[in-house]
C-alpha cells in the first residue's frame, strides 16, 4: 500500500499544482477555464468561429474548439494521452486551459476538423450546408471562412510563441499572411480583453494592431 502511494505521489502533486485560482501562473485547469469561457465570454451566446452560426446559451450544437489542437501538444510534450497529461504535466494544463486558443464551434464541424492543419483548399465545395469551410481529407487541410482566418492565425501564433510549440514553416508563413490580411474585428478584441482580464495577459498578436485599424477586404 505504501509503495502504491509513493508511486502515485508525483501524479497527485502535479494535479494539485494545476488547480485553484486561474489568476496564478501554473494553477489553471481546463474545466475551470471552460466554465469561465461560457459564463464570462459567452453568457448570452454568440457566434461560432467556423460557420458564423448564432447560438444561445446551452446550445447543444456548440462546443469549445482548441484552434491549436491538443493532440499536437500531447505529442510534443510526450506526456501520454490527453487525460494522462492533465494529471502529470503542469505545462499541459496551462496550454489546454488557455482561452486565447479557445473559440465556440459547431460540434460537428469541430469533430470534422479534428487536428488537421489550416490551408488553402481549391474550389468552393463547402463541407457543411450553409457553412463556408472546405476540407481536403486526403491532404488533411481545412480552409475556414475569411472572417475566421485572422482569429485562427493569431491564436496559433500566440500559442507557438507563448509555449514554445511547433508551427511548421509552411503553416506559420500562412498564419502570418492571414494575420496581416485579416486584422482583428471588434468581437476578437472583446474576446481578447475578457480573456486577458481572466488570465492576466492579452494576446500580443492582437494588441499589435492599432485600435483604429481598418478591416481589409475579406474576399
Amino acid at each position: 500500500m505504501i509503495r502504491k502511494l509513493l508511486l502515485l505521489l508525483p501524479i497527485l502533486l502535479a494535479s494539485l499544482s494545476c488547480t485553484g485560482d486561474q489568476g496564478r501562473p501554473g494553477s489553471r485547469n481546463y474545466l475551470d477555464s471552460l466554465r469561465s469561457f461560457w459564463q464570462t465570454l459567452y453568457p448570452n451566446g454568440g457566434e461560432t468561429l467556423y460557420c458564423g452560426y448564432r447560438f444561445h446559451p446551452f446550445d447543444r450544437k456548440v462546443n469549445a474548439e482548441h484552434v491549436y489542437p491538443m493532440s499536437w501538444v500531447t505529442r510534443q510534450l510526450r506526456c501520454g494521452t490527453r487525460e494522462r497529461c492533465r494529471h502529470t504535466s503542469t505545462r499541459f494544463n496551462l496550454i489546454e486551459s488557455d482561452m486565447h486558443n479557445i473559440y465556440p464551434a459547431l460540434a460537428e464541424v469541430n469533430e470534422a476538423r479534428g487536428a488537421m492543419a489550416y490551408g488553402e483548399v481549391p474550389g468552393e465545395r463547402h463541407a457543411f450546408p450553409g457553412c463556408d469551410i472546405e476540407i481536403d481529407y486526403r491532404k488533411r487541410r481545412v480552409e475556414p471562412r475569411p472572417q475566421a482566418r485572422g482569429r485562427i492565425a493569431r491564436a496559433l501564433l500566440y500559442m507557438a510563441d507563448t509555449y514554445g510549440l511547433t508551427l511548421f514553416q509552411r503553416q506559420r508563413k500562412l498564419m502570418e499572411r492571414w494575420n496581416r490580411r485579416y486584422p482583428p474585428d471588434d468581437e476578437e478584441r472583446r474576446h481578447n480583453r475578457q480573456v486577458a482580464a481572466l488570465q492576466g495577459q492579452p494576446n500580443p498578436w492582437i494588441q499589435s494592431f492599432s485600435g483604429t485599424a481598418k478591416k481589409r477586404d475579406l474576399q
